[in-house]
């Protein structure tokens, strides 16, 4: 099976730190996956947070998560803490995709390149909903 590749953009429009905490290590002494994608998650609620949005109202739409992909390129350990940078591309009719370079603060040791499909959403309608226009604008390619 042929490796998947992240190419991340050269411009990232969102940064917060986050330290790595006892809970987010797994049986092997590191980093376990499952926290990574909770660390993303609490990441992309910053970066929402920071432009006045939340994942239940981005102009006025909701977000969710379609698909990720998450490579990992070292292990991270506790006591660490991750700087955790985020852009958002690739916008459709429907969506667009978030992407993540997480590196450790202190050494930039990269740990994580991955990237989130986010579609809008309408709950009320449990339907896809346009990608907010106001929102695109603050990401141009």
């Amino acid at each position: 099976m042929p490796r998947i590749k992240i190419d991340l953009p050269l411009h990232f429009n969102f940064t917060t730190e986050i330290p790595i905490r006892i809970s987010d290590i797994n049986y092997g002494g590191h980093l376990g996956n499952d926290s990574v994608l909770s660390i993303l998650h609490d990441s992309r609620i910053r970066f929402l947070m920071d432009h006045g949005y939340s994942e239940f109202n981005v102009e006025g739409v909701s977000i969710i998560m379609s698909d990720s992909v998450v490579l990992y390129k070292s292990q991270a350990f506790y006591g660490e803490s991750l700087r955790i940078q985020i852009a958002v591309k690739d916008f459709s009719n429907f969506g667009c995709d978030f992407y993540y370079l997480v590196r450790e603060r202190e050494t930039g040791r990269e740990i994580v390149r991955a990237k989130t499909g986010i579609a809008f959403f309408n709950y009320e309608e449990r339907k896809l909903a346009h990608v907010p226009e106001q929102f695109k604008m603050k990401f141009p390619s």
